[in-house]
């Protein structure tokens, strides 16, 4: 599979049973990973550290603990999924080693890290795919663009039925479920769907966290929403995906079409935003980064139900990390590839 097609959408202001952390915890509340086996471990180190952020990239966060832990049990890792632009705040207090994040940081947040004196480093780990579902009682439903989504969601939306976006689809209202402002993927989807990731209607079903977000969907038969790819994955016995036509006729996301690109415009990067000077005086959140770009790492991201990188991007961004290069390189990025983009340093 080629990575040359993932390309960074512009100006983005933008759970788990035994993959591996069980339900998670709810609202703010953190995991905290103790268990967990990998082989080819090196020394072992000790400490703590916290991780606080994207509610999408939680899951991987918590299966790399649990493989991590294996190896240094005397690590004590947090691990908690406020939200993106939470953790980002958090992280610009000091009070987080590692911000998880769905989409870029934005221009604010790193004027507020300059303010606070923190150097930070950005650090792809995988890839998701932002993934419209409806309920299984929905079976006529097969495909949907990019201009009917902003016709339900735009700010200034007046949409109620279905059939105000197509008349072929049914005359039955309407329910949206989404998540709230706090999280990533709201930036996101709407920054690629209207223009602008504040820019959505408010009447709709508003979640603080992605199980209940499914639940409702689920629970609808005439509900539609959006989530990362590895909820969907963890609910296929309750919610249906929606095939997506970016301008190129209807793709499913899966695996092969999220990686090459051809799930557009969902396909995107994960990261980890790590503090620069605790990764130099921390020896444990040292260890965890090099667990995070290391031989183990896909084993959780599959686990977790999203999409490792290709070993060569794994590579490059692993030479930016090692580098020390601060700043951000996705930031405002447009048309550029995560090897085009880290490779050039």
């Amino acid at each position: 599979m080629q990575i040359s097609k993932i390309l960074i959408p512009s100006a983005i202001a933008l759970l788990m049973g035994t993959a591996l952390i069980g339900c998670g915890p709810k609202g703010g509340e953190s995991t905290e990973g103790t268990t967990g086996s990998t082989s080819g471990s090196s020394e072992k180190v000790s400490g703590e550290l916290n991780i606080e952020g994207s509610g999408t990239v939680f899951p991987i966060a918590a299966a790399m603990t649990e493989l991590f832990n294996g190896e240094n049990p005397d690590v004590k890792v947090t691990v908690g999924k406020k939200g993106t632009g939470a953790g980002m705040e958090v992280f610009a207090k000091g009070e987080s080693d590692i911000a998880d994040a769905s989409r870029p940081i934005k221009d604010k947040e790193i004027k507020a890290l300059e303010d606070a004196g923190i150097e930070f480093i950005e650090m792809p780990i995988a890839y998701d795919g932002l993934c419209i579902v409806v309920s299984k009682e929905n079976t006529w439903l097969q495909s949907i663009t990019i201009d009917q989504l902003h016709k339900m969601w735009d700010a200034n939306s007046t949409v109620k039925k279905w059939n105000e976006i197509d008349p072929s689809w049914p005359d039955a209202p309407l329910n949206l479920y989404g998540p709230t402002d706090a999280h990533g993927t709201f930036e996101y989807f709407n920054e690629t769907v209207n223009g602008d990731g504040e820019n959505t209607r408010q009447d709709y079903s508003q979640q603080a966290e992605y199980d209940p977000l499914i639940a409702g969907v689920a629970g609808d038969a005439n509900a539609l929403g959006y989530v990362g790819y590895a909820y969907v994955e963890q609910n296929l016995d309750k919610v249906r995906v929606v095939a997506v036509d970016g301008g190129n006729g209807p793709v499913e996301p899966n695996g092969d079409t999220i990686l090459n690109g051809s799930y557009a415009p969902f396909s995107r990067p994960l990261m980890m935003y790590i503090n620069k000077s605790k990764m130099e005086s921390n020896p444990a959140l040292k260890a965890f980064v090099n667990f995070a770009l290391g031989p183990n790492a896909p084993e959780a991201i599959r686990a977790s139900g999203y999409i490792p990188m290709p070993q060569e991007t794994v590579d490059i961004v692993k030479a930016w990390v090692e580098g020390g290069n601060t700043g951000s390189k996705l930031s405002g990025a447009k048309g550029a590839t995560l090897n085009d983009l880290f490779g050039a340093h």
